[in-house]
């Protein structure tokens, strides 16, 4: 592993492990998911308030981006805030609010090409009625897929 130092506006600095030895080209390097960390600012409170609005947001935007819906549970807390995931089968969808202060805390972490989680961001910027948003993009699961990995079966060492 190759470490890289990169300094954030001159005041926070940011460690990168990187698997560059057994690596030779950057075609072969390939990611299985994309996980979008996303902050929406300045929402409207009815919304992130409403279990059933933001339930009804976060399934329209799993399907937006062309994801499989497997399941999902929300709850709406008291006095306020709602919680939520969407479980598909590319990944996940979760949501966490903050009515009071207008704030949502989002991630949208989609497996395979056929998902974009940027287009469920958009879409979700929209109808939170967002006026000020950021997301961080990380890449999952860097794989070479020219490099042979034998796979076993787990062994059941206990029982209980």
């Amino acid at each position: 592993m190759d470490k890289i130092t990169v300094k954030y506006k001159g005041e926070y600095e940011l460690a990168i492990m990187t698997p560059i030895g057994n690596v030779t080209t950057q075609e072969k390097q390939q990611y299985l998911g994309r996980h979008i960390l996303a902050e929406f600012f300045e929402c409207d409170p009815n919304v992130l308030n409403n279990p059933k609005l933001v339930e009804k947001y976060m399934m329209e935007a799993a399907l937006e981006c062309g994801a499989t819906i497997v399941n999902k549970c929300f709850h709406l807390f008291a006095p306020h805030g709602v919680s939520g995931v969407v479980i598909i089968s590319e990944s996940h969808l979760a949501i966490h609010t903050w009515p009071e202060y207008g704030y949502a805390a989002v991630d949208l972490f989609t497996c395979g090409e056929q998902c974009d989680p940027k287009v469920s961001y958009e879409f979700l910027k929209a109808k939170f009625n967002s006026k000020d948003a950021k997301y961080s993009q990380l890449n999952r699961g860097l794989m070479d897929f020219d490099a042979h990995v034998e796979h076993q079966a787990f062994k059941l060492s206990e029982t209980f």
